[in-house]
């Protein structure tokens, strides 16, 4: 009974972990941050998983240490879901920092130039 219970737990944690890597990202820009209520206020494109049109709304933020790393006017990548019934940002990073990692190489010309 016991190995099932710990069977059981070990795939509901790896299908939560999944899930949320498989939220969709979404564009948004910081209008404010209240650290005492642990929320941001986003400007924010569609988030497809809450067939959420773009809007200005304020979200819970899973992890409250991540408000220390933005602030009004940054430009954002989050995820988003409905956690207990409130609208929690899951995971969130500057939007140049996810550019990066998406953007193809710069082109170079017959000199190795980059343009």
């Amino acid at each position: 009974m016991k190995r099932l219970l710990t069977t059981s737990l070990l795939a509901l944690l790896t299908t939560a972990t999944w899930a949320q890597d498989a939220l969709p990202k979404a564009d948004a820009e910081v209008r404010r941050v209240d650290t005492r209520a642990n929320t941001v206020t986003l400007r924010h494109g569609d988030i497809k998983n809450l067939d959420m049109p773009p809007m200005t709304m304020v979200f819970q933020v899973k992890d409250p240490a991540w408000l220390q790393r933005i602030k009004a006017g940054d430009k954002v990548r989050f995820t988003a879901d409905k956690v207990g019934g409130n609208y929690t940002v899951m995971s969130i990073e500057p939007a140049e920092a996810a550019a990066a990692t998406t953007a193809p190489p710069a082109a170079s010309d017959a000199h190795g130039h980059k343009h």
